[in-house]
């Protein structure tokens, strides 16, 4: 998963669960699923929620510390340490990843993973800091560009995502991008960006086959 480890995941309340839980909860109402996995689950939080809600939900993290306060806090609930570069845990109607791209050396194993985690036709949710030319120049006008950076939070931001990178990751996968959404926030001064993305028939390595 390409996590650093002893990421200090704690049984406090993520903050992104106000805008993002909602989020995930809705497309897999719209798609009418039954099986869920959350890709990056840290504590478990969503996967409780999701859960909560009545889906067959899983999480999996290469963080162990994060498994261990998620089985804590919800026994009776699959949480399992997995790597991106590992296969994933069976396959699922749709596959969640919030806020878990931007703090990876390979983001390209993430995409990948979650490719074949999926059904055929099955849903993607993967959210991730938004950045667009307003925020960006929102924050370099209030001088905040060093906290957003989170230069000394261990275990921080990696790589910074835009609409067109992360699309282009994901179609690099064998995805095709469905929807943008922002989330949190103001129009364009989003928190997070959320792409929904379907997984196709069959990967570009099968086309040679």
């Amino acid at each position: 998963m390409n996590k650093p480890a002893e990421y200090r995941w704690s049984a406090a309340p993520v903050h992104t669960a106000s805008y993002l839980h909602a989020a995930v909860a809705e497309e897999a109402l719209r798609r009418g699923v039954s099986t869920i996995l959350d890709a990056g689950c840290g504590n478990g939080q969503l996967v409780a929620f999701l859960r909560g809600l009545g889906y067959e939900a899983v999480g999996i993290d290469g963080d162990e510390g994060g498994i261990q306060v998620a089985r804590e806090q919800y026994p009776g609930v699959r949480f399992d340490v997995g790597l991106f570069g590992d296969a994933p845990p069976g396959q699922f109607d749709m596959v969640c990843s919030t806020e878990v791209v931007e703090h990876l050396y390979a983001p390209h194993e993430l995409a990948r993973y979650c490719y074949e985690a999926l059904k055929p036709g099955g849903a993607l949710v993967i959210s991730t800091p938004y950045h667009g030319y307003l925020k960006n120049l929102a924050l370099a006008l209030v001088d905040g560009w060093d906290a957003h950076f989170t230069a000394n939070w261990h275990g921080g931001h990696i790589k910074f995502w835009s609409r067109k990178t992360l699309s282009k990751l994901l179609e690099g996968a064998g995805f095709r991008i469905e929807a943008f959404k922002g989330a949190g926030r103001y129009p364009f001064l989003w928190k997070s960006m959320i792409i929904i993305a379907c997984r196709r028939a069959a990967s570009p390595s099968d086309s040679g086959k």
